[in-house]
Order: C-alpha cells, then structure tokens, then sequence
C-alpha cells in the first residue's frame, strides 16, 4: 500500500439539529479494503454520500491522490475514479438491465456488445444476470447485483459499497468477497460498510468506526472480533438472542395448498404446487437464493396478487381472491423485503406511513371519513422508542431514515399490531449487530406469545438463531419442511441447489 488515495479532514454535515457528522476524519491508501462501521444512524451512509458528490459537506476538506478536490455531484466523482453501489437501489424498473448500465457508462457502442460484456462479467464475478431481463421483474438480490455490476464496469479506483452482500447468499458473498481480494490486489480500493461484521474481520484490512456523528476507533479489524467491533460500534456490549422454552404449537393460522402462481412477466418466476402450514407459536422460515419465487410467493400470501380462494387460507378463512386489506381484517401483517417504496412511501411521514397499513384495518385509526392523526402520531412515536428509530425530527419523511432505522420502523409497524400471522421478507436486511437481535427477539416474543410468523431470509444465521421450522425455495418450489435442529448450512445449501434427498445431517447437531 502506497501513498494516500482518499483523505478526509475534518468533513461535517448538519441536517437541521442533527449533526450527522461531526469533524470526520479517513485515509484510504491504494489496493485497501476499508470498512465503514457503525450503529444505524451512526452516519456512515452520510459521509459515503458526501464523497460520492450526493451531498456537499458543510465543512472540511475531501482530498483525492493529495489534490483537494470539491466533488460536486457523482458525475465528478465517478471522473476521479469513485465508484458507488448504493444501499438503497437507483434503477429504473421499467428499463433492462443493459439499458439501467448503459446510463453509467461513456462511449457505449451498441447495446448488444455492452450485454455481452454484462453477461461475461457477471459470471465471471459469481452474479450471474440476463442483460435482457426488465429490472421490475428482478428480485432485491438481482438488482443488487445490477448496482454492483454497473459500478464494476466504471472502472473505479475507489469503490464505495453500502451492505454489498445484505441480500446475497452466503456462497455470493464469499464470491463476491473473491473479486474484491482480486481487485484489491490489482490497486483498487474499497471503501465498505457492512453489518455483518464477521465478513469484515475476515476481508477488511483497516476499519473507521463512527459513533453518533464522530469517529471513536481506527483499528486493524482482523486483531477484533466480531463482538468486540460491535462494542466499539455501540459503545457498550451487545445483548444475546433469548430463546424462550418449546411450547405446543396452536392453531393452523397460515395454510397454503398447491399454491399456483403463473409469472406476470417474461422473467417472472412461476410458483408450483406450494403446500406450507405455519402455527400459532412458531416461526417458520424459508431459504433460498434469490430469484427463486420469494417475491412472488410473499405477493401471492400478502395478496398483491391473487390465486384461487382456496388455495389460501388465514386463520382458518379462505382469502386467496382477498385483497392485503381484507387479509389484514383477518388478522395478517407484511413487511416485503423492499422498504423504501414499498414497505413504506418515501415521501410521506412516518405517522402517515402508520395510517396507510392500520386505518383499514383498525377502528382507533378513523372515524367515518376522518383520519385520526393523534393517534397515528403517538403509534409513531412508540413505536420509534420501543424500536430504537433515529431521526432528526418527531415526524420525518420515511426517505429521511437511514436504511437500518427504516427497517426497524417498519417491521416495528407491524409487529405493533400483535397480528395472528406476520409474514417478513428479509427481517434485518441491512441493519446493525445490536438492531438485528431486537428485531429477531421481536420475533420469538411474538410468536411465544401466539402468533403465526412465517419469515422469507437469505440471512442462514438468522434462519438458525430464530427458526423452529426451516423449507427452501428452489425453482418456485418448496422443499420438504424440516425442524431446524436437524439441518445443518450444508444441508440448505444442498436443497437451494435442488438436491432434494441429501438434505438432513446427523442427528441432534446444530449450527
């Protein structure tokens, strides 16, 4: 590692009351992987956007190859060499993956030449895409892969990544992980924020951990462990998952038989003959890789899309041909894997975000023809408290939020409502060690204490530490449902591959 890349001096941005940085400093030195570390909140996505041109720092200094430089928006950055891949996605869903690429990229000579580069890349870096497929069509996990790829195909010498392998599989990761030793290697920097702090301490060489706004720690991350980083990142030590006693499964709340979907677009995954019963007490989960139906199939029980009545059932009633409000009338609750956009408008405030789910569904939140704001307000306000949201104002717009706390809000709503059956789709998608336990013990309360939760995760740590029950999608099929303590991550890895039959592991072991 030679001279400084990256250096930032004394970087601040306020956001009305909230100083979300506060006199930054950072060095990031050629063929580095530097992570970016913090508590949701912390200001991390901040900074990132300050060096990425996005915002412009109300103070100190950006100096790029010891030049200081005042990157203006990320066209300038991307022509010093910065390259991002954003947390929260910026594709236009009605375009193809090539054209959504193309936009980014100089000098493209035919589209069919660039999908040829897209589809050469994209295996070679273990994301495999079609440069054909509309981005609408794609799944969170492939159009993550379309940020990374468009970035990749810049040619940055610095990549920022914000939550990279949030919705990857664990044997993407690792690939991923391959490429960015190999660009490291050639002199690329990488600049990475990440909760999943363990795949820091095994890839990061150096790491900035930032604190309410300030800098608290540059450390060698691989000398920490991954409790010991996320002490530093809480300033305290993080508690531990409390599983409460087996208890008798109640009543079949969530029942699905020979679930059919047939695809609304050309890449669209068709759902085939899905059978799935969930408990009252239980959490039942279901892995795989995405692509494979998860966002059909969280469609079709939410009621985004409709199947034949019977097909499903909550709570012992027929709803297949409801729509979402009458199966929240039965007693449902979703939280899609999409947070900004779909879990949430973006440019209304969280109280208004409350009524847009509850007021349907839940008296206390109208009367006749009039909402009622008070109490759409105080539902707000406890549920940020009981969840831990950071905000800068009593009521912000929900795109204000970063993404962790927008994530705890949202499956905060929801959990709020004690409903008989909660179905989530990536629960701690992209939030920090000490959010992920509140929100999965969230979930093993409310599941003890009677409701039927049903979770859609590419996380296999949370599917082992939350899970009583564990089945694969694979092809928009599921597998055989089998208790969690009679599969290993070979197991599932097996069955996401489609291998049916070799699928348990020796009895009474457990990851």
């Amino acid at each position: 590692m030679g001279e400084l890349l990256l250096e930032v001096r004394g970087l601040t941005k306020q956001f009305g009351s909230l100083v979300a940085n506060d006199s930054v400093d950072l060095e990031v030195r050629p063929g580095e992987i530097h992570a970016l570390l913090g508590e949701n909140g912390a200001g991390k996505s901040t900074l990132v956007k300050m060096l990425y041109g996005s915002l412009q720092p109300g103070a100190g200094k950006i100096f790029w190859r010891g030049q200081e430089q005042i990157v203006r928006d990320p066209y300038a950055a991307r022509e010093l060499g910065i390259g991002m891949v954003f947390q929260h996605f910026s594709l236009f869903e009605s375009m193809t993956v090539a054209e959504n690429i193309a936009l980014a990229l100089k000098d493209v000579s035919s589209l069919e030449a660039l999908a040829d580069t897209i589809e050469e890349t994209s295996w070679a870096y273990g994301l495999p895409l079609n440069p054909l497929s509309i981005v609408a069509d794609l799944s969170v996990g492939e159009r993550q892969r379309v940020e990374i790829l468009r970035c990749l195909l810049q040619d940055p010498a610095l990549i920022i990544m914000d939550e990279p392998t949030a919705v990857l599989t664990p044997q993407e990761s690792e690939l991923l992980f391959e490429t960015l030793r190999k660009l490291a290697a050639e002199g690329r920097s990488i600049l990475y924020i990440s909760h999943r702090l363990a795949e820091v301490t095994d890839l990061c060489d150096t790491a900035t951990i930032l604190r309410g706004g300030k800098v608290v720690e540059h450390c060698d991350p691989r000398k920490e462990t991954a409790a010991t980083l996320a002490s530093l990142m809480v300033g305290s030590s993080i508690g531990e998952i409390k599983h409460a006693p087996d208890t008798t499964l109640g009543l079949k709340k969530l029942h699905l038989d020979q679930l059919c979907l047939a695809p609304d677009g050309p890449f669209s995954m068709p759902l085939v003959d899905i059978d799935l019963d969930v408990h009252a007490g239980e959490i039942v989960a279901i892995a795989g890789i995405a692509g494979n139906g998860q966002s059909e199939l969280f469609d079709a029980i939410s009621g985004e899309r409709l199947t034949d009545s019977e097909q499903i059932k909550i709570c012992g009633s027929e709803c297949g041909t409801d729509d979402v409000t009458s199966r929240r009338l039965k007693g449902a609750a979703f939280v899609p894997e999409e947070r900004l956009g779909h879990g949430a408008v973006p440019d209304l405030s969280l109280s208004e975000n409350v009524i847009l789910t509850r007021q349907g569904a839940d008296k206390a939140f109208h009367s006749g023809l009039f909402l009622n704001r008070t109490t759409a307000m105080d539902t707000a306000t406890r549920i940020s408290a009981d969840y831990d949201v950071r905000k800068g104002q009593p009521d912000p717009v929900a795109s204000s939020l970063s993404g962790g706390n927008l994530q705890k809000f949202v499956v905060g709503r929801e959990i709020d409502r004690r409903p008989e059956v909660l179905v989530v789709s990536q629960p701690t998608w992209g939030v920090d060690a000490g959010a992920a336990v509140l929100i999965r013990q969230s979930l093993i309360d409310l599941s003890r204490n009677g409701t039927a939760v049903l979770i859609i995760s590419q996380d296999l740590d949370e599917i082992f530490e939350i899970a009583d029950r564990v089945t694969v999608i694979n092809k928009g099929g599921l597998s055989q449902q089998v208790d969690i303590r009679s599969i290993d991550r070979e197991g599932i890895g097996l069955l996401m591959g489609g291998i049916q039959d070799q699928h348990l592991k020796k009895e009474d072991a457990r990851v």
